[in-house]
């Protein structure tokens, strides 16, 4: 039995909760009487509150996000109807913003901001027969360089089997009005040498997979620089993961990253637009020159993976501007370019533009927008199935060599929205579309554009090697005697790590 629990529901299986570890790690005396366990929020939530009930806990932590919410706010009602003496707090950035958009009236008490102390405080004084005077607890920033860390609560278990998040800070200093972050504008370190030795720990248990979750990993060079070292002395295969700022990349951080290994490393770098007069409605520097020089770099002198975020639906941004962003990061770079449909997060400030861009957003998470005075309904559904659709084809690197077909010398958006039109049109559906089926569909429409010869032997390049039984009849005699270096196809270079 356990007096207090940590719980959540992530996204999936491979991902481990870190804010649940930090107040695990700052519980302090009360630590023994705590425990960890985490769902997914497809599992049926009357069996994870029998799971969490099975240990008759006195509270119950839960941290609540974006895609868990309602499922959250589904389990607290079940959890306070069949034990209501069983206090419930809540966390995390769902929580954290008033008014909430979700129902989470039936907590107990709810932590707002980062709540390593203030959870502590809240348990000690409640199992001391302390009630708060306030049930929403406004927590102050912790000084990060008196926090335990927390690392040594991922088990053998996730070390294994699952994504290890790290941080080597908080904070932004910018003020991007979509992103949560911009509300701390004080980037924060926490202590390096300290850091670096629970990192070397998590290493020799066996760790081979770090995921940092700072804002803006290459703002500081000193820790830049220091952490990119710690795995540079290291044997491969190792994976590490940062989220970069793209117009900062000095000649010692570039010179680094070169020297990474092929699969090693990867680099998030949220362009979200390249229009320096949409990027400055939202607070968001834009040195294009510099960014595009960078891209260029990393793609062209390094061996790093990149994934390129792009948004979908920003106020004053039309479908013809995004997609002259998406031609510009395809002309320069074959790298992952992950396109998300604009949120209206709880917490930030992009409600501002609500009137003067007739910026209208779903109140159900994750308050993705539904349409503007520039794009309609229509076109953002659309774009959400063009978006799901260039995750099929072109950033599962499955078809590098037959995608560049859809759109020839032209424009790579138009080029590909007329082809998500057709294929929804064919499907029905952005869902449970089978890699026979992907085949056939692409080798159906190209044949349209192009000669059958160019067609098939680009399928049949991308094709090779694979199962055969996963390849269409009608292309395994040409997949068994693929064409290379076929003259008529783009071999772009892209390395897509899945982990």
């Amino acid at each position: 039995m356990h007096t207090i629990l940590l719980t959540t529901l992530n996204a999936r299986y491979a991902h481990t909760a870190l804010g649940l570890r930090y107040l695990y790690a700052n519980l302090h005396e009360l630590q023994n009487e705590t425990h960890i366990l985490e769902f997914t929020m497809n599992e049926q939530i009357q069996s994870i509150a029998e799971d969490l009930l099975k240990h008759t806990p006195r509270i119950i932590g839960i941290g609540t996000y974006i895609w868990n919410a309602s499922q959250t706010a589904e389990l607290i009602g079940i959890l306070k109807k069949v034990s209501p003496q069983t206090i419930i707090v809540l966390g995390g950035p769902e929580a954290s913003y008033l008014p909430h958009r979700v129902d989470f009236s039936k907590a107990d008490y709810i932590i707002s901001g980062e709540g390593e102390v203030a959870f502590y405080e809240l348990c000690r004084d409640l199992l001391s027969g302390v009630v708060p005077k306030e049930r929403f607890i406004r927590s102050p920033l912790p000084d990060l360089k008196t926090l335990h860390l927390p690392y040594s609560a991922y088990s053998d278990d996730d070390i294994a089997h699952r994504y290890i998040y790290v941080e080597a800070s908080r904070g932004c200093p910018f003020e991007c009005e979509f992103c949560l972050s911009s509300i701390d504008e004080k980037v924060r370190n926490f202590p390096l040498d300290t850091l670096l030795e629970e990192f070397e720990i998590l290493w020799q248990r066996g760790a081979r997979s770090f995921k940092f979750i700072d804002r803006t990993f290459n703002l500081n060079m000193t820790f830049a620089n220091r952490i990119l070292d710690f795995f540079l002395t290291k044997e491969p295969p190792y994976f590490a993961h940062f989220e970069v700022i793209p117009d900062h990349f000095p000649d010692i951080l570039k010179s680094k990253i070169a020297l990474f290994p092929p699969g090693s490393l990867q680099l998030e770098i949220g362009i979200q637009t390249l229009d320096p007069v949409i990027a400055k409605g939202i607070n968001r520097p834009l040195k294009l020159e510099k960014i595009i020089e960078n891209i260029r770099f990393l793609e062209n002198e390094t061996q790093a993976h990149m994934h390129l975020d792009l948004i979908v639906g920003l106020p004053g941004e039309t479908l013809e501007g995004f997609g002259r962003n998406l031609d510009t990061l395809v002309s320069i770079t074959h790298s992952e370019i992950q396109i998300g449909i604009l949120k209206n997060l709880s917490g930030t400030t992009l409600s501002r533009h609500d009137r003067e861009h007739g910026m209208i957003y779903s109140d159900i998470p994750p308050y993705d927008i539904l349409q503007n005075n520039l794009l309609s309904f229509g076109q953002i559904q659309k774009m959400k199935r063009f978006a799901r659709f260039w995750d099929i084809f072109y950033n599962s690197g499955n078809f590098n060599k037959t995608v560049p077909l859809l759109w020839g010398e032209g424009s790579v958006f138009e080029g590909f929205y007329a082809f998500s039109e057709w294929i929804y049109a064919q499907t029905l559906s952005t869902w449970k579309i089978s890699l026979e089926r992907q085949i056939a569909l692409l080798h159906a429409y190209l044949i349209e554009c192009w000669d059958i010869e160019t067609v098939e032997n680009a399928l049949s390049n991308d094709l090779s090697g694979r199962p055969t039984k996963t390849i269409p009849f009608f292309l395994r005699q040409k997949n068994e005697h693929s064409v290379k270096n076929s003259e008529n196809t783009v071999t772009p270079k892209r390395q897509i790590n899945r982990i």
